[in-house]
């Protein structure tokens, strides 16, 4: 268990790193650099499968399999560009906030495309969430579109790879491969027309995009290496440390604003957060003794 402690709490640090990494790259627009991610993860992605484990897995795809993973791409491209987007547009702690409500979402898509049942702590949980982002919004005079944006599209993702069993990084392969043709082709068409940032601005920026792919892929792999070896009720904590590293990062290196009223919206969050995960540990302990 220690060996995939270490792991995932790892994948979850590196993650949480993500800000300063892409916040290197600002001169590049959000767009190209995520089709550079696409691009360059494929590449380091199938390299890796290649040399470890060949090609005899692709074997088991079926259409159904490869259409969910279509969608999941597009999903996961998405939450990419706004992610990136966000971060090189000063809003760093709206994206925090998206992996914060993200469990949540994730729990109403479960209701509502899997059945899922839940009780009444949980359902208090995902109103007091709820109650907390209709709060920031009407303080801060806005909608916090790019954290709806961030968790509805990495929500939506994690259902389709919830339903779509394929292991992780198979997964990532099959999805960067499905999206590397249009990808590369508008990396071609922004060197055509004058506005690639790679070759254009420097070695340290075409590294920075180059090693994106690596850094997209050894998290994951890093990820799927530990969760199979640490409890779940385990893995549920260590993911707060991503957007709360986030956080950190977004206040105290980039000085974005964090007033009163957001401090509000976040304890109101993080006390959902509180509730749902301690509904959740008294439930597995109550199972063991059944078990």
């Amino acid at each position: 268990m220690r060996e995939g402690l270490v792991a995932a709490t790892a994948a979850y640090l590196i993650w949480g790193l993500f800000p300063l990494y892409w916040r290197l790259l600002h001169a590049v627009p959000a767009t190209q650099i995520m089709a550079h991610r696409i691009a360059w993860s494929a590449a380091f992605v199938a390299a890796w499968l290649a040399a470890r484990e060949g090609w005899a897995w692709l074997r088991g795809l079926s259409p159904r399999l490869l259409a969910m993973l279509a969608a999941s791409s597009l999903l996961i491209a998405c939450n990419w560009w706004l992610y990136i987007w966000a971060v090189n547009a000063g809003h760093v702690v709206d994206a925090s906030l998206g992996y914060f409500i993200n469990p949540l979402f994730s729990v109403l898509l479960g209701v509502g495309f899997l059945r899922e049942r839940l009780n009444a702590a949980q359902w208090l949980a995902v109103a007091l969430a709820a109650a907390s982002v209709v709060w920031l919004g009407a303080s801060t005079g806005h909608v916090p579109w790019v954290a709806l944006g961030i968790a509805a599209s990495f929500g939506g993702y994690g259902l389709l790879r919830k339903l779509a069993v394929v292991p992780a990084v198979q997964g990532l392969a099959i999805e960067t491969a499905l999206l590397f043709v249009p990808a590369l082709a508008y990396l071609l068409w922004a060197e055509h027309a004058g506005v690639a940032g790679f070759a254009h601005l420097g070695r340290g920026v075409d590294a920075g995009l180059i090693l994106g792919g690596l850094v997209t892929a050894v998290p994951l792999a890093l990820f799927a290496h530990g969760a199979r070896r640490v409890p779940l009720s385990l893995i549920g904590i260590l993911q707060y440390l991503t957007p709360s590293m986030q956080l950190v990062i977004g206040v105290l290196l980039y000085g974005e604003p964090f007033g009163g009223a957001r401090a509000l919206g976040f304890a109101g969050i993080w006390a959902a957060l509180v509730l749902f995960a301690l509904d959740g540990l008294l439930r597995s302990r109550r199972a063991v003794p059944t078990a």
